[in-house]
C-alpha cells in the first residue's frame, strides 16, 4: 500500500521544497531611497539671516529693558555694557572677532562669512532698535520666557542656513557636527556658566531670570535642532 501511494503520486514535492520555488523575489525596501536635498538660494539665505538677526535683536532689547543677561559672547557684552556703559552693539561686534578664526579653520569659509554678516546685522539692530521701539513695562519672567523662545527661533533660522551669532553658538554647532552632542545642550551649558559669572554686576534675581531664559532657549534648540530632522542646505 505504501509503495503504491509513493509511486502513484510522483509529481508531489515536499512542502519545504515548494516554498523555495514559489516565493516571489522581494523588492528592495523603499526606505533605502535617499531623499533629494534642496539647497537654499541666495534670497532664502538673505531673508533667514535678516530674520534671525532681527529676532535676536528684539530679544536683546527686551533683555536690556528687563535688566537680564544672555550667554555666549552676547552675555559678556552685556556684562561689559552694564559695567562700563559702553555701546552693547560695539562691544559685541569686537568680542566675536577671535571666534571668526575658529569658524574659518574648523567650520568653513561660507559659515564664517554668514556669521560675520549676522553679527554685523545684530550689532546694527541693537544700535538702531531703541530709536525705533520703546517698551514702558516688561516683567522679567515674560522677558525670560518670550525672549528665550524668540532668541531660540532666531538662532535656529541662522543655524539652518549655515550661520550663527558667533561665540558659543559656533562651538555648539561644531560639537554637534563633530561629536553628535546636541547643540542645544552645549549652548545651554555655556550660557548658564556665562550668566552665573555675571553675579558681580547684576543682582541675583535678574541672574536667576536670565538662567531661566537660557534654559528655555536651550530646550527649544534641543527639541527643534536635531541631526536628520531638516534636509535643507
Amino acid at each position: 500500500m505504501f509503495a503504491l501511494l509513493a509511486t502513484s503520486q510522483p509529481c508531489k514535492k515536499p512542502v519545504s521544497a515548494m516554498s523555495t520555488t514559489t516565493e516571489p523575489e522581494l523588492s528592495p525596501p523603499l526606505s533605502v531611497v535617499t531623499p533629494q536635498v534642496v539647497r537654499h538660494g541666495t534670497y532664502e539665505d538673505a531673508q533667514a539671516l535678516f530674520s534671525g538677526s532681527l529676532f535676536v535683536g528684539i530679544t536683546m532689547m527686551m533683555y536690556a529693558q528687563a535688566g537680564l543677561l544672555t550667554g555666549s559672547t552676547a552675555g559678556l557684552a552685556f556684562v561689559l555694557h552694564y559695567a562700563t556703559g559702553l555701546s552693547f552693539g560695539g562691544i559685541y561686534f569686537l568680542i566675536n572677532i577671535p571666534f571668526y578664526w575658529f569658524a574659518w579653520k574648523y567650520v568653513g569659509k561660507e559659515f564664517t562669512a554668514k556669521t560675520f554678516l549676522s553679527v554685523a546685522l545684530l550689532s546694527l539692530i541693537t544700535e538702531l532698535g531703541p530709536r525705533l521701539i520703546h517698551i514702558d513695562y516688561l516683567h522679567p519672567a515674560f522677558a525670560a520666557i518670550a525672549g528665550g523662545l524668540l532668541m531660540g527661533t532666531g538662532v535656529l533660522f541662522l543655524a539652518r542656513h549655515k550661520s550663527s551669532l558667533g561665540g558659543a553658538t559656533i562651538v555648539s554647532l561644531y560639537a554637534q557636527d563633530r561629536w553628535g552632542i546636541p547643540a542645544g545642550k552645549v549652548q545651554m551649558a555655556i550660557d548658564c556658566v556665562v550668566v552665573a559669572l555675571a553675579l558681580w554686576v547684576v543682582p541675583f534675581e535678574r541672574v536667576a531670570w536670565s538662567v531661566l531664559a537660557a534654559v528655555v532657549m536651550g530646550i527649544f534648540l534641543s527639541v527643534s535642532h536635531r541631526p536628520g530632522r531638516y534636509q535643507g542646505k
